[in-house]
Parts: C-alpha cells; sequence; structure tokens
C-alpha cells in the first residue's frame, strides 16, 4: 500500500494525525481542506483527555476506546514532539469535578457511584480537601470528584504540530480546496473532484468533522450520520492570585449548562461550553456567555476580576449515537474517520495509529469494530 494514492479530505487533528502516521510510513498522502488546516472543531476545542470524567454506564465500549487513547498519549506526545519539534501542551495535573449546592453533591454522588461502578480510578473529596488542592474555588463548593489521570493537551499546539510534522514526512496539503464530488463505480472509490478537476486515489479516508454528510457522491443509504452540535467558548487570562492547575468541571443540576476551567501553560483560562442543536450557525450570544460566566463564577469566584481574551464557537461532529465512525464502508477502500464529538482530541492517537493501519494492512483491528458504519445499517 506504500505505493498507492492516499487522499484524506479533512485537514483537522484526524485527519493531520492519520496522514502523518501514514507518511511516516512512506505512504503518498495528500490532504484536502475546505478551509485553513485545523481552524474548525480542532482549533475550538479545550483539549481536555477525560474519559473518567465523561464516563456514562451507557457507553463500556466509548469508555473503553477514550481509555485505550489516553494510554497512548505520552507516546504520541513524544513522538510528534519530536517530529514537530515543539510542545503541545501536555499536562497531567488532573481533573477535578466540583458540585456547590445539595443537588449537585446528591448528582455528583451517583456520578461517582457511576464511576465506581465501571471500575475507574477515582476519588471522593469534600470541600475542604478539594480546596486544598485548588484554593481558588469557592467556599461554596461542597464536594468534588478526582480524577487523577484526566489530562489536557493543548489543541492549538497540537494542531500546529501535526501539521509540521506532516509536511515534514512528505505529505501533500491543499487548504482552502472544498471537495465537489467523491468519485465511485461499482461501489468502489476512484477518487475525488476539486476545483482543479479529477483526483484519483487508491483510498480516499473521509475526516471532515461534521461536514461529512456533506460531502456530494456518497450515495445516501451510506452517507455518515453527523451533524454539527455548536459550543460557545471564551478565554480569560490568569493572574496572581487568580489562577488554577488542575481542569475544573461542574455539576450543576438547576442549570443547563454545566462548565469547565481548563488552565494553559501560557496562562489563558479556557472556559466551555455550550452544547446546542443550531445546525452550522456559529454566532456567539449573550444567552452562551452569561452561561459560561455564571457556571465559571460560581465555582472560582476570582475570574470575577480577569480580563477576557477571546471568544468563539466550534462545531462539534455528532453521530447519531454520538460515537466516532471509524473504518471501512460498504463502498470499497472509502474509509471513514468521523462523528469524533466532544472526544476528537481524546481520540486521535487511537483513530491515527488504527485507521493508519487499516489502510497499510487492509485489516480491521478489535479497537474499530464497534465504531464501523455499519452500526447504522442493521
Amino acid at each position: 500500500m506504500k505505493n498507492k494514492k492516499i487522499i484524506i479530505i479533512g485537514g483537522g487533528v484526524i485527519g493531520l494525525g492519520i496522514g502523518w502516521q501514514l507518511t511516516k510510513s512512506g505512504t503518498d498522502v495528500t490532504i484536502y481542506d475546505s478551509a485553513e488546516a485545523g481552524r474548525a472543531a480542532s482549533w475550538a476545542a479545550a483539549g481536555m483527555l477525560a474519559p473518567l470524567a465523561e464516563a456514562h454506564t451507557e457507553e463500556p465500549d466509548l469508555l473503553n476506546l477514550g481509555c485505550e487513547s489516553l494510554a497512548l498519549y505520552p507516546k504520541w506526545v513524544s513522538e510528534l514532539e519530536s517530529d514537530a519539534k515543539m510542545s503541545v501542551g501536555f499536562r497531567v495535573e488532573g481533573t477535578l469535578i466540583v458540585g456547590l449546592e445539595s443537588d449537585d453533591t446528591h448528582q455528583l454522588r451517583h456520578l461517582y457511584q457511576a464511576q465506581q461502578q465501571l471500575g475507574l480510578n477515582v476519588n471522593w473529596l469534600s470541600g475542604g480537601e478539594v480546596r486544598e488542592i485548588e484554593s481558588a474555588l469557592s467556599p461554596r463548593v461542597s464536594a468534588a470528584i478526582q480524577c487523577e489521570t484526566d489530562y489536557q493537551v493543548d489543541n492549538r499546539l497540537m494542531v500546529t504540530a501535526l501539521k509540521t510534522a506532516y509536511l515534514n514526512n512528505g505529505g501533500v496539503l491543499h487548504e482552502n480546496s472544498p471537495i465537489e464530488k467523491i468519485h465511485t463505480k461499482d461501489c468502489h472509490v476512484e477518487g475525488i473532484e476539486t476545483q482543479d478537476g479529477f483526483q484519483p486515489a487508491e483510498i480516499v479516508i473521509l475526516s471532515a468533522g461534521c461536514w461529512s454528510s456533506q460531502v456530494n457522491g456518497i450515495p445516501d443509504e451510506f452517507c455518515p450520520p453527523v451533524r454539527p452540535v455548536k459550543g460557545q467558548m471564551m478565554a480569560l487570562q490568569m493572574e496572581d492570585g487568580i489562577s488554577i492547575n488542575s481542569v475544573i468541571r461542574t455539576v450543576r443540576a438547576r442549570y443547563p449548562t454545566s462548565v469547565y476551567l481548563v488552565p494553559r501553560t501560557d496562562g489563558r483560562l479556557i472556559i466551555g461550553a455550550t452544547s446546542e442543536e443550531m445546525g452550522y450557525d456559529t454566532r456567539i450570544t449573550v444567552g452562551g456567555m452569561f452561561e459560561l460566566l455564571r457556571g465559571a463564577w460560581e465555582a472560582v469566584p476570582g475570574v470575577y476580576e480577569l480580563p477576557i481574551l477571546e471568544t468563539w464557537t466550534g462545531l462539534r461532529p455528532g453521530s447519531r449515537d454520538n460515537a466516532p465512525i471509524l473504518g471501512k464502508t460498504p463502498i470499497e477502500n472509502l474509509i471513514y474517520a468521523t462523528g469524533h464529538y466532544r472526544n476528537g482530541i481524546l481520540l486521535t492517537p487511537i483513530t491515527a495509529y488504527e485507521i493508519s493501519k487499516l489502510v497499510l494492512s487492509g485489516n480491521t483491528s478489535d479497537a474499530l469494530k464497534s465504531f464501523q458504519l455499519d452500526r447504522f445499517l442493521e
């Protein structure tokens, strides 16, 4: 397969990650992105690597995939930083899930019991114990769950590093190059149509995030069921006396939006995120910013004094069951790597490693089997 032409549609962390791994094996890879590579959902994310904090008892396969990918992160970071000659801001201070009122504590306790049933490495902390770890937390914080092995990475640095590593290894990148159509014949992929004409390929990998379902040429019955889920976010500038080291997540029983606060090594504090079914609307709203600021202020009152650096929105690619769509499709040599929803950054290593192995060997690994398109075709 090394001598065959691979085309990847979509240059976010998933597409760049797969492309980077394939170019390292000597494969001929070209990535097409409709805008600037990595500047959509990958750029908008918070970079949390939190399979434990986001664990749900009804999603054991997704939890296992997330934990497997998290276990790959030290290797991934070492390999990527070596190839790109830059840091990606990998931090291991862990995550704290906090509640502020009795209703929150009840909901937090329910989550903790579910995490214990799943055998996860989590700890229950009193309000006093958690404030010993993060003194900036509100005196109202009544309890917390500590997820010591939920980490973070600076997703924007990882985008830059992946792009650099991919290009350094001989990958070809076409930005601002929308795909007009995927060409298929007799249920076999032949290539793609771009603004520069037909581009042949032995294998096409679709990793276009929430736009994956908008690519022409795929029969309706095999179109990936991926939709955009809007998230509004902001960044503040931490100052002396008003800073945190851990990722903080809130549980608020009375409010529609729970927030997270993610500290960066450069002093930024990322606050997110709303979850809105608004199609491709990327407008920032007063209501969205209000919910984020209220949630952040209730957990860490000192944010009231901090300057706002940036506000933005992102469109998460949510599938019908909010799990990724990975692997082969009924169209021969058309591979999907999309629908990662809230877990794109977390799942980048395992997606890149396993999809590149699939391309090179033709074999679907056990890690991918539960996440193929065929689960929606039955």
